[in-house]
C-alpha cells in the first residue's frame, strides 16, 4: 500500500468515525430529552396526583454520565473543545500546527489513562455484584459499562485523528494538521452559523 493509499485510508476511517459519532450524539440526546420527560412526568405526578415513579433523579444522572462521554468523540472532531488562543493566534503557522499536534497527543495521554481507571471502576462493579443504594438497586457495572464505552470510543477516535494528523505534519500538510485538530478561526464559526442560518430558513420556507 503506497503513502497517498494509506492516507486515503486513514480519511476514510475518520469519516465514518465523525458518522458514527454524530448517531451516538443523536443518541445522547434523545437519552437526555427521555431523561427530561420523565423527571417532568415526575414533578407534575408528585404534585397533582400524590405519587411519583421513583427513580427519576437516579436514571438521569446515568443518562447524563453516558451521553456525556458518548459526546466527546464528536465534540473533539468539530474542534469544539474550549482552547486558550491568546497567544496562539500569534505564532507562526507551523509552530501553531506542531501545538495543535502536541495538544491532541496529551489529550489522547489523558483519555487513556481515564478510560484505563474508569473500566477498572466498572470492573470491580462487576466482580463485586455492586448496586445502587437506592429503590431501584440497579447493577453500577451497566450505567458504567455504558459510560467506559463511551470513553473508549473517544480513544479510538483520537487514535485515528492522531493517526492522520501526523501523516499530514510528515509529509507538510499544515492546513490538514489545523483541519484535524487546530483552533476553529472566526471565518469557520461565522460560516458554520450562516449555513445554518440558511438551513433553517429552507426549513421555515417549507
Amino acid at each position: 500500500m503506497t503513502r497517498n493509499e494509506r492516507f486515503r485510508c486513514l480519511g476514510r476511517l475518520l469519516s465514518l468515525a465523525e458518522t458514527f459519532s454524530r448517531w451516538a450524539v443523536w443518541a445522547g440526546g434523545a437519552l437526555t430529552i427521555a431523561s427530561v420527560l420523565l423527571i417532568s412526568f415526575d414533578v407534575l405526578a408528585r404534585k397533582f396526583f400524590g405519587f411519583n415513579t421513583g427513580g427519576s433523579d437516579e436514571l438521569s444522572g446515568y443518562a447524563f454520565a453516558v451521553s456525556t462521554s458518548w459526546a466527546l468523540a464528536f465534540a473533539t472532531l468539530q474542534r469544539a473543545n474550549v482552547r486558550v488562543d491568546v497567544i496562539y493566534q500569534y505564532l507562526p503557522v507551523r509552530l501553531s500546527a506542531f501545538l495543535d499536534w502536541i495538544s491532541l497527543v496529551c489529550l489522547g495521554v489523558f483519555m487513556v489513562y481515564l478510560t484505563r481507571f474508569a473500566f477498572e471502576v466498572a470492573q470491580s462493579s462487576w466482580t463485586q455484584h455492586s448496586a445502587a443504594n437506592t429503590p431501584l438497586a440497579t447493577p453500577l457495572w451497566i450505567p458504567q459499562g455504558l459510560w467506559v464505552l463511551g470513553l473508549a470510543w473517544m480513544c479510538v477516535v483520537l487514535a485515528l485523528m492522531l493517526a492522520r494528523a501526523s501523516a499530514a505534519l510528515v509529509s507538510g500538510d499544515i492546513e490538514l494538521v489545523k483541519s484535524i485538530c487546530g483552533v476553529r478561526s472566526a471565518k469557520e464559526e461565522a460560516d458554520e452559523e450562516a449555513a445554518a442560518g440558511e438551513r433553517m430558513v429552507k426549513g421555515e420556507a417549507k
